[in-house]
């Protein structure tokens, strides 16, 4: 009898064709939007995903200069969406003409590439984030002056590039979520990643919306720094797992940086904008300063530092712990040798049938005599034959 094979019937939707054709769609969704100019649709709509919205030109009496700065409302969320689609082309680029090239020649395991990976496309996002976020700050002039933090609150206009700056910084973190699963990123670091991603969507976007630009700035650039120079080290230890001397300098960084973040947020959230000259809150002209906004802030900010420091002091207490152990030698166990006991020589050990054959005389004969009788006679293996065992047996128990 013949067994037929079972064919299965293919899926419609197969999920291993999305992660390989996702560069294809995001870069065809592109061009979608790039489309729109050609063809006949209104310009504003095709306008709203490239260019940012909410223009606003001031204009000064003594000079026909004219100056543009920016709002903030809800056509960014298409311009988000259009470059967070160009973020997932850029990470693509990256992944296949650097990355895996690197990949090829230092041949490591999976684990270590998926985190090669993830540090290689971190480190090249920071530095140019600090690049640009250093240029702004020193265009602007926000650290000359500790009080430009919380003066003139609400800072309801933007520049240029401080509001792509912002609308960057998201697209690119809203970005990492679909590349967990586009990447194939391992299941153990999944949630690390995911914390992380979360974190600097919270804060980037809570900074954007309360109109705390100049304070997210000032926090945000440092902090790029350190990390930037902590996956820059990572990319050298994989291939050279001796190369630890520069983690010190990273170490004492990041905790410059957590105090820094701390001092400066205690100063803008605590007694700036606690002294504000108009406080109140109004959405329309973008006043978020009451009292129950700024404690969630500053509480948000601080927990934040603190659970970074919390994870530091861990990972640096894991480290101490390993390198200790390593340096203590291994003591091998020594095998105990069994003593053999000593038989001393000219006495002869008692056997079971002596026993049992006491047991018999001393239970059917007269004290007397029996001592007597023992006295006389040498008590051996021969005596126990001349009565039966069961008999015997029973008298045990007196010995």
């Amino acid at each position: 009898m013949r067994f037929r094979r079972k064919y299965k019937t293919p899926a419609v939707i197969n999920h291993g064709v999305i992660p390989l054709n996702l560069v294809d769609i995001a870069f065809f969704l592109v061009m979608v939007i790039v489309a729109l100019f050609v063809v006949e649709v209104p310009p504003k709509k095709a306008i709203m995903f490239v260019t940012l919205q909410y223009n606003v030109t001031y204009t000064i009496d003594d000079n026909s200069e004219q100056f543009d700065f920016y709002d903030y409302g809800p056509k960014d969320i298409a311009t988000i969406s259009f470059y967070m689609l160009v973020a997932i082309k850029v990470h693509a680029v990256i992944q296949e003409c650097i990355l895996d090239k690197i990949n090829r020649y230092l041949q490591l395991s999976k684990p270590e590439q998926s985190k090669f990976n993830e540090s290689g496309q971190l480190a090249l996002f920071y530095l140019f984030s600090f690049i640009w976020g250093a240029s702004i700050l020193n265009a602007e002039e926000f650290t000359m002056n500790l009080t430009s933090f919380w003066k003139d609150y609400p800072f309801s206009r933007m520049l240029f590039q401080e509001k792509f700056f912002y609308i960057c910084q998201i697209a690119y973190w809203l970005h990492a979520l679909p590349e967990l699963y586009f990447q194939e990123v391992q299941k153990e670091d999944i949630p690390r990643q995911l914390c992380y991603i979360c974190l600097y969507i919270t804060h980037i976007s809570g900074a954007y919306i309360l109109n705390l630009q100049h304070l997210g700035l000032i926090l945000v650039v440092p902090h790029y720094l350190v990390e930037f120079i902590f996956h820059a080290l990572r990319l050298f230890y994989f291939p050279d797992e001796n190369m630890q001397k520069g983690f010190i300098i990273w170490a004492l960084l990041f905790i410059m940086v957590r105090l820094l973040t701390l001092t400066v947020s205690v100063l803008t959230f605590g007694f700036g904008l606690a002294r504000a000259e108009s406080p109140g809150f109004s959405i329309a002209d973008g006043n978020f300063n009451i009292l129950p906004v700024r404690i969630g802030c500053l509480s948000a900010v601080c927990s934040t530092q603190a659970w970074m420091m919390w994870r530091f002091v861990n990972f640096q207490l894991k480290k101490w712990r390993e390198h200790v152990k390593d340096q203590i030698p291994e003591k091998k166990p020594a095998n105990p040798k069994k003593k053999r006991t000593k038989k001393e020589p000219g006495k002869q050990q008692p056997f079971c049938s002596d026993y049992i054959c006491r047991g018999f005389l001393f239970s059917f004969l007269p004290p007397e005599e029996s001592f007597r009788f023992f006295s006389s006679l040498q008590v051996n293996n021969f005596i126990a034959v001349k009565f039966p065992r069961r008999l015997c047996f029973q008298k045990e128990v007196l010995l």
